[in-house]
């Protein structure tokens, strides 16, 4: 599945559910539905409802890591007193887009460059986090009348990854470490997609000064093209390269015990997550931003890779992960 589609940890999906989904979006026509089952009740820790009589509709995009996300907002929002419908899960990465440019749900998450790259295609190459969020921001507000609230410090985009057996053996942390290693350990494990792409990997290489086909720089040979869901495991093993391309805060990371390297040039576009709210919605309850503020300041690539990771290779329920995280924030109270 493309990586500008996905935007994310691993979709993991289970055929069935699969065939379900999409009979339920026949059934329904054009109209957006979830697939994601229902949310656990709670309370703020202090009983106040700053949302209370507010109806506000929630959405996420069907992989793991937008439908946790999902469910942590709808979740929090709904212990300070919103009207919640939950719509998280809901299939194909567009729906939930257009859903929200229809007016039919007023809240999700996305990704700033999403925004940039796939909904204004944008093809400028900004490092910056800050500047990139300000610019997808400004147009979205003239344009959409979308309001992208502050990011939070999670950053799904693509990295390489090595195994702490191989980093440690490398010393190796950074990206600029791997360009200064001898050739025949510059071994890469990739897809097809990152391989074609234009910011994918051999701008990459050019960007680090390291030439692709040549028998100083990276020999075709040293590159090994393979489904995405299998980089992970031959990068835990060492073989048949020593660096695989990952996504930042996929869940695998952490459970195969893989270290993600330093992008010190600051190649990669940055995907900051952040909480999008229609302006109308916003302008009528403005306490969302506040509270979605307080959830984006505890979120970051290490702690989305273990609540993805609880729902991918433990096999949780979202909605349980979140609700359990927000209380272990002490952000909400089980009612």
């Amino acid at each position: 599945m493309s990586r500008l589609l996905r935007r994310g940890g691993p979709a993991t999906v289970v055929p069935v559910v699969l065939v379900a989904v999409l009979l339920a979006v026949a059934l329904a026509g054009c109209g957006l539905i979830s697939s994601s089952g229902t949310l656990r009740s709670a309370h703020l820790p202090d009983g106040d409802k700053p949302l209370d009589g507010a109806a506000i509709t929630v959405t996420s995009k069907a992989f793991t890591e937008q439908v946790v996300l999902g469910k942590i907002a709808a979740t929090y929002l709904a212990a300070a007193g919103a009207d919640i419908k939950d719509m998280t899960g809901a299939p194909g990465a567009a729906s939930s887009r257009q859903a929200q440019l229809r007016g039919e749900t007023d809240l999700q998450w996305e990704y700033t460059g999403t925004g940039w790259v796939v909904y204004h295609e944008r093809t400028d190459p900004i490092s910056d986090p800050t500047e990139l969020w300000n610019k997808v921001r400004d147009i979205e507000a003239a344009e959409n009348d979308l309001v992208w609230l502050p990011p939070s410090s999670l950053n799904n985009t693509y990295a390489f990854a090595a195994s702490q057996e191989t980093a440690n053996r490398l010393g190796v942390t950074t990206l600029s470490d791997v360009a200064a290693l001898p050739v025949d350990q510059r071994t890469f494990c990739i897809d097809d997609e990152f391989f074609s792409r234009s910011d994918g990997f051999l701008p990459m290489l050019e960007a680090y000064g390291i030439p692709f086909d040549t028998a100083d720089g990276v020999p075709q040979s040293n590159v090994t093209r393979m489904d995405s869901g299998v980089i992970y495991t031959a990068t835990a093993k060492g073989s048949p390269c020593n660096f695989g391309m990952v996504f930042s805060t996929d869940g695998r990371i952490p459970n195969l015990d893989l270290k993600v390297l330093v992008d010190d040039r600051k190649y990669f576009l940055p995907y900051s997550g952040s909480v999008v709210v229609r302006k109308p919605v916003l302008d009528e309850y403005p306490q969302i931003a506040e509270l979605m503020e307080t959830v984006s300041s505890k979120l970051n690539d290490d702690v989305m890779r273990d609540l993805n990771g609880r729902v991918d290779i433990e096999g949780e329920d979202p909605a349980d992960v979140a609700f359990d995280w927000l209380v272990s924030e002490k952000l909400i109270v089980p009612n």
